[in-house]
């Protein structure tokens, strides 16, 4: 067996980072935009930290707004109810204002069924450590 090529894991740990930090910008997008999440972008900027930056992980997990969230995901995979109410309230604003945008039927059919399909995931997470979901 051949063995790993040191070039390689570094270029894959430098898309890990590029892709972690744009997945920060549009947090931070998302945060300033009512219709837009933030905490799954930072989520996904975590994961991504965790295989290239352990200090860039540490400081999204000490942010003092969102770093509760994330350490509850990560260890727990855990949703606070409000949370959850954020998100799905966000969603439905973004389907709202894509129907009054006149989107295509096909476009704002797929973005509902998305949607709806991602609030049955996201009501079904747990709302506490240790703890069952309601549905």
């Amino acid at each position: 067996m051949k063995p790993a090529d040191p070039l390689l894991h570094k270029t894959v740990r430098w898309i890990y980072l590029a892709l972690g930090l744009g997945f920060v910008m549009l947090g931070v997008i998302g945060a300033v935009l009512p219709v837009m999440p933030t905490t799954i972008f930072l989520i996904l900027a975590l994961a991504c930290f965790s295989r290239a930056s352990p200090r860039l992980e540490q400081r999204l997990l000490a942010h003092p707004r969102y770093g509760k969230s994330l350490r509850d995901w990560r260890d727990h995979r855990v949703v606070s109810r409000r949370g959850k109410c954020f998100a799905s309230a966000g969603m439905l604003l973004g389907l709202v204002v894509m129907l009054a945008g006149h989107a295509p039927v096909w476009a704002a059919a797929l973005a509902g069924v998305i949607e709806a399909g991602v609030l049955v995931f996201l009501w079904r997470c747990p709302e506490q450590p240790g703890t069952t979901p309601h549905l």
